[in-house]
């Protein structure tokens, strides 16, 4: 799971956040929508907590990441199994 790739970890520790804000804000910085899930209210206002800027060499760096080949149940989703 991308939450747990060891470079996201790390990215996000640097920065102060977890890495699924890190994960979202690399999402947003770049004017793409991420589209987190969640029915837990803490993790929502969590996931709205992206007010931070990734600088442009820890960008390129999770832009050159090793793609997440398994996506579990969601795999079978054209976006995640890479039939798009």
């Amino acid at each position: 799971m991308v939450l747990d790739n060891p470079l996201v970890v790390e990215t996000a520790a640097r920065y102060g956040v977890t890495s699924a804000q890190l994960c979202m804000r690399s999402c947003l910085q770049p004017d793409l929508l991420s589209l987190p899930k969640t029915a837990n209210l803490a993790r929502i206002a969590n996931n709205a907590e992206v007010g931070f800027e990734i600088s442009a060499t820890d960008m390129d760096a999770l832009k050159a990441a090793e793609h997440v080949h398994d996506y579990g149940d969601s795999s079978f989703f054209p976006v995640f199994g890479g039939k798009l």
